[in-house]
This record gives structure tokens, C-alpha cells and sequence, in this order.
């Protein structure tokens, strides 16, 4: 897989949107939160041209049930995939187009990390520049090795989400 990073487009969140209509239609009742993350989900932040949802349900084993809905629209549903908890599921083969990362509602830490980070970066422009900047050098370095290009983006992203659910947890002083 090629690791390429684009400029922030704007049709991203249209194809959320439209993707979460679908994806809606599959999981019915099951649904807790479908929500747009990752870096396509931030604004001006430039990007794997992959969009990132956040699927949150009631039963994972409901979910695992709609497995052949899933890939009927085209998606790959790869099970835990190396997570605990998780059902992982990809769109587009080699040119990836979306992936979803579900979770039942319970799994709080891993629902958390997302959403914090994603919030952290759309109220941090510096350091979603700065972000920007880090992927944009790795992609260069490791254009065909993406297990390269994250592990190089694995510290910045461990540190930034700390401090992100640092400040989630604030929220909740008096």
C-alpha cells in the first residue's frame, strides 16, 4: 500500500455523511454513535485520503451478524484485528477509502482515545500543523512501507492523546 497524505479536502465530510446513512441502514437498532475521526475528520488537516469512523453499538455479536451486509456495500470485515473488543472493517482494498473501527458502548478507554484526540486536534491548530508536518515526512520516508509510517508517527500520536484525555477528564471539576 502506497502512503500517501493530501491536502484537508472538503468532501470529506460528505462522505462521512453519506457513508453513516448506509452504515445505518445495516446496524438499525444496534447503533449507539457513528462518528467521523481520524485526521479526515479535522479540519485543514492533510491526510491519508481514508476516512475513519468510529462506530459505537450495543452488541458486538449483533454486529458480527451484519457481517455479511457489511461487505456486501464493500467492506472487508477483518474481526478484532490484532485489538480486543474491536471489529475492524476496510473499504477499497489497496486504495482504501474508509475504515471502521467499532466498539461496543462499554468499551469506554477505547472510544475515549478516539474522540479526545480528534477533539484535541480540531481545538490545537499548532499542533495539528505540527501533525501535519510529521506525516507529511514520513510519508515521503516510508512511501511504501506504512508500518514504518506509523510506527513513526506512533510517539507523537501516544503523547498528544495523553494530553488529550487529560484535558477530556477536566471537564468533569466543579
Amino acid at each position: 500500500m502506497k502512503v500517501e497524505i493530501v491536502d484537508y479536502q472538503s468532501d470529506w465530510k460528505t462522505l462521512f455523511e453519506e457513508e453513516k446513512s448506509i452504515i445505518r441502514e445495516i446496524i438499525e437498532k444496534n447503533e449507539v454513535l457513528i462518528a467521523h475521526i481520524g485526521s479526515t475528520s479535522v479540519e485543514n488537516l492533510s491526510a491519508k485520503p481514508i476516512i475513519d469512523i468510529l462506530l459505537v453499538v450495543n452488541d458486538l455479536a449483533q454486529l458480527d451478524n451484519a457481517r455479511t451486509e457489511f461487505e456486501k456495500i464493500g467492506y472487508e470485515y477483518m474481526g478484532e484485528f490484532g485489538l480486543p473488543g474491536r471489529r475492524y472493517m476496510r473499504k477499497g482494498g489497496d486504495t482504501r477509502t474508509h475504515q471502521i473501527h467499532a466498539y461496543q458502548f462499554d468499551s469506554i478507554s477505547e472510544i475515549q482515545r478516539h474522540l479526545s484526540f480528534r477533539d484535541y486536534l480540531r481545538e490545537n491548530k499548532e499542533i495539528a500543523n505540527e501533525y501535519a508536518e510529521l506525516k507529511k515526512a514520513l510519508a515521503q520516508k516510508y512511501s511504501t512501507d506504512i508500518e514504518g509510517y506509523c510506527d513513526g508517527k506512533d510517539l507523537f500520536i501516544k503523547n498528544h492523546e495523553a494530553l488529550a484525555l487529560k484535558k477530556h477528564w477536566k471537564t468533569y471539576q466543579n
